[in-house]
């Protein structure tokens, strides 16, 4: 291993804080990576990285979710040109349920706290019901991106009852450990980095106070004119097709996971069971295309709209995500690339070498934010470090509910700081701001939250 596999990931930042270019830093990043791949060989990684783009298409996980971030756009044109959301939030202002930025801003909280079976479902719902509203009060997007990002994730490693919990359980249960439940159970109130970004959110919420790029955001969005509404029509253009979204996408987790279970136990599986062992890329995509299928009858048929519009329209959607949809396809080739450079595996060897005692729970924090940063994934951070990471806490007499809180707030601490990670795509895309806004917006808070639960980790292994 060598310092060099640092390189693509620093590039990328580089030039993307630099040129403000997103697309143009993560093509250099990709042929950096792959030119160090085929031993600094230029050609090679001209051609290694065309087919590095083409081989993001080999998962159809990856294609799955190329084709939602596409099909996410018509659906929320189709609710925006229908008049759908206009009308609902009307309704809302009517209601009293959304009269002050407050109220607003608790809207996606509570909805990213309480939709936590799925994060892409958590993130888009909430972006969806609330960026009109922002809009009203003259809220910046990327202050939306930031509550919908900084609730989502940090809520599915608190309340592990999904994928998350599953995934990480089966990660801890090949060490023999006491009870691997109470272990992942006893990492909640240790996990400062999810608890303090929660904090974070409710403090930016209930004050009504921004801070850093986050404020000129705020001032930018007072000076532009706001975006054409379209004239109101019937709340029900929106919440029907969002209701079949967030019930398909269940249904469809369920269904996957049962399909799964059943082909490897006889046993009796319960609908838990079956959300936790689900495919989240199958069911966005199915729970999506339910939707704009719903949204498209619904329309037709009871507002009579021509079938040309409703496509021009779709279209029209589609179009308006093309950027982000490509940022997306490089950002999985980035990450497939740092995968076979080893960049992942570089920094954990950095970690678990001779180190004192009190050093490693907040020194792991660090190396897992680091991977997830430069590899835009948190799942793929938690299987690196959590092999590494668990015997170090058995070997050293560390408890391993420190280092497991550790790891998964890491995680998803170097996922909010990331311009590559699948959360703050989605979320811009929710939010409907510019990714890199959301990023350069995000950061200071992910980064305070960061290095307030370094200090807490340093207190905590003199501590125990």
């Amino acid at each position: 291993m060598q310092w060099w596999t640092l390189l693509p990931p620093v590039l990328a930042i580089v030039i993307a804080v630099w040129k403000k270019e997103v697309i143009l830093a993560l093509f250099v990043a990709i042929f950096s990576a792959e030119f160090l791949l085929h031993q600094f060989h230029p050609g090679l990684g001209f051609i290694a990285t065309a087919e590095r783009l083409v081989s993001v298409f080999d998962s159809a996980g990856n294609t799955r979710i190329l084709l939602f971030s596409l099909l996410v756009g018509a659906l929320l044109t189709l609710m925006q040109k229908s008049g759908g959301v206009s009308a609902f939030v009307q309704w809302v202002a009517n209601k009293g349920l959304a009269n002050s930025p407050r109220k607003v801003g608790l809207l996606p909280t509570f909805m990213g706290m309480f939709i936590f079976i799925e994060t892409n479902l958590s993130v888009l719902t909430s972006g969806i019901l609330a960026r009109n509203l922002f809009d009203r009060f003259n809220m910046s997007r990327e202050r939306l991106a930031y509550i919908i990002d900084s609730t989502c994730a940090p809520i599915s490693v608190i309340i592990l009852l999904n994928a998350w919990g599953a995934y990480v359980l089966s990660l801890i249960g090949d060490y023999s450990l006491a009870n691997s439940n109470q272990v992942l159970i006893g990492s909640i109130g240790l996990n400062f980095y999810a608890l303090i970004t929660l904090t974070l959110v409710f403090y930016t919420v209930l004050s009504n106070r921004v801070h850093g790029p986050m404020k000129h955001a705020e001032n930018r969005v007072r000076e532009d004119a706001l975006e054409v509404q379209e004239p109101p029509t019937r709340k029900r253009y929106m919440l029907v097709p969002l209701f079949t979204m967030i019930g398909g996408i269940v249904f469809f987790m369920w269904f996957t996971g049962y399909q799964a279970l059943a082909k490897t136990t006889d046993a009796a599986i319960t609908f838990s069971d079956g959300l936790l062992n689900g495919s989240g890329s199958k069911a966005v995509l199915w729970g999506t295309l339910s939707a704009l299928l719903v949204a498209y009858l619904l329309l037709k048929f009871q507002q009579k709209l021509k079938h040309k519009t409703l496509v021009s329209w779709g279209f029209e959607g589609m179009s308006k995500l093309l950027g982000l949809v490509t940022t997306v396809m490089l950002a999985l080739a980035l990450g497939a690339s740092m995968k076979a450079l080893g960049t992942g595996d570089f920094v954990a060897q950095m970690v678990s070498g001779n180190m004192p005692i009190w050093s490693i729970t907040p020194l792991i924090f660090i190396a897992a934010g680091v991977i997830s940063f430069t590899t835009g994934t948190s799942w793929g951070t938690f299987g690196i470090l959590i092999p590494i990471g668990i015997p170090i806490a058995q070997t050293m007499g560390i408890p391993p509910e420190l280092i497991l809180a550790a790891i998964l707030g890491g995680g998803v601490f170097g996922d909010h700081c990331s311009p590559i990670s699948d959360t703050t795509i989605v979320s811009s895309l929710a939010a409907g701001c510019d990714h890199l806004d959301h990023v350069k917006t995000q950061l200071p808070y992910a980064l305070t939250a960061g290095g307030a639960t370094i200090a807490l980790y340093l207190l905590a292994s003199l501590w125990f």
